[in-house]
């Protein structure tokens, strides 16, 4: 079961695909980030995260799709901004009839580090070892991005459970 995680940005978009095995090991495929450039306008930028990551989709065949949702205080055009490319992101794998959830950075971080409050730094940590890697991914967005699609594959196990037990 392929997985592609996505954690949305207007400047730089990360994403992140992961197989689970059918002995439950997650194996990373790819993982890095789309950045748009600043030169272009709002709806150009817009266009081209949607082609890339539909790319992206065709390239790995992904059953499954992931996005974290917004958590944002203060700067409101930040947020929007945030919220048109993952509008983009989720138009790109409905699309393609992806299976997709959504996430908070709490549900994110509780599926991956197992804590709620974890930093950047733990939860970067614990994707690196929960996918046997090297090192720790870079950029940030890319690591964002692969700890959605693990709390994705994490939740989508434990949904399946639920609905085998009805």
């Amino acid at each position: 079961m392929i997985t592609i995680g996505i954690d949305p940005g207007i400047a730089t978009t990360g994403f992140g695909v992961i197989n689970e095995e059918l002995d439950g090991r997650l194996v990373t495929l790819a993982f890095g980030v789309i950045r748009t450039d600043s030169d272009l306008s709002q709806a150009d930028r817009l266009v081209h995260l949607h082609k890339r990551i539909t790319e992206l989709i065709l390239l790995y065949q992904p059953d499954m799709g992931a996005v974290e949702k917004l958590f944002f205080k203060r700067n409101v055009k930040t947020a929007l901004s945030v919220g048109q490319a993952r509008g983009v992101a989720l138009l790109a794998m409905a699309e393609s009839n992806l299976k997709i959830g959504e996430y908070t950075p709490l549900q994110v971080k509780q599926a991956v580090a197992g804590y709620g409050g974890a930093d950047k730094n733990q939860v970067q940590q614990m994707v690196r070892m929960i996918l046997g890697l090297d090192e720790v991914p870079h950029p940030d967005d890319a690591a964002d991005a692969l700890a959605v699609a693990i709390c994705h594959i994490h939740s989508a196990k434990l949904s399946d459970l639920l609905f085998e037990s009805d």
